[in-house]
């Protein structure tokens, strides 16, 4: 998982194919510190999955994934992937993905120990469930989200930064400016320009 923004550029033939997980829900494949993963990349070896940084998938095939004729087809080889893995439940888990799920959706939550405190979870320890099975703190997530609402407002027309700079827990509107810069690749003014 990047934190930062970043581009890929695609060339040549050939099919790429991802998965998307929710926040909290890659631990079950990993079994370890998410945040081993926070920043990096690490490339998923070929033929069986022995490699060690993916130490659930020991002795799994990999599956036709990549050569899969069509889009359908392969969904249901990426699908038949990660099935075949089993991932054992594991309650941390969905109580992780619980959590960045409320933060997603409720765009009240604006500091972590408001959020820790509404959901009866002190503060080090959601911190410590967060690294472990998101792989960033519960912060940055609370920041992400906002920053996705403020893209999604300059999306939908004229917009007074320094009053959703305030509405975002921000502390002034520069702060804002900035992060949002981080995120889009472009100033809020240029964004909500390039969208309309």
């Amino acid at each position: 998982m990047g934190r930062d923004l970043f581009r890929i550029t695609l060339c040549g033939t050939g099919r790429v194919s991802g998965v998307q997980f929710r926040p909290g829900g890659f631990h079950a494949f990993w079994q370890r510190p998410v945040s081993e993963l926070t920043g990096r990349r690490v490339p998923l070896p070929t033929g069986r999955l022995t490699h060690p940084g993916f130490p659930v998938c020991a002795g799994r095939p990999a599956g036709p994934a990549t050569s899969a004729a069509s889009d359908t087809e392969r969904c249901r080889a990426l699908d038949t992937l990660l099935t075949a893995w089993r991932p054992e439940p594991d309650p941390v888990a969905e109580e992780a993905v619980r959590l960045a799920e409320a933060i997603r959706t409720d765009r009240t939550v604006l500091r972590v120990d408001d959020f820790a405190a509404r959901h009866d979870v002190p503060v080090r320890r959601l911190q410590r469930l967060f690294m472990e099975y998101v792989g960033v703190g519960p912060k940055w997530v609370i920041r992400r989200y906002r920053l996705q609402e403020a893209v999604e407002q300059a999306a939908g027309g004229p917009v007074s930064w320094a009053g959703l700079a305030a509405d975002l827990g921000y502390s002034d509107q520069a702060h804002l400016v900035r992060d949002f810069t981080a995120v889009a690749g472009v100033s809020p003014a240029a964004y909500a320009r390039s969208v309309r």
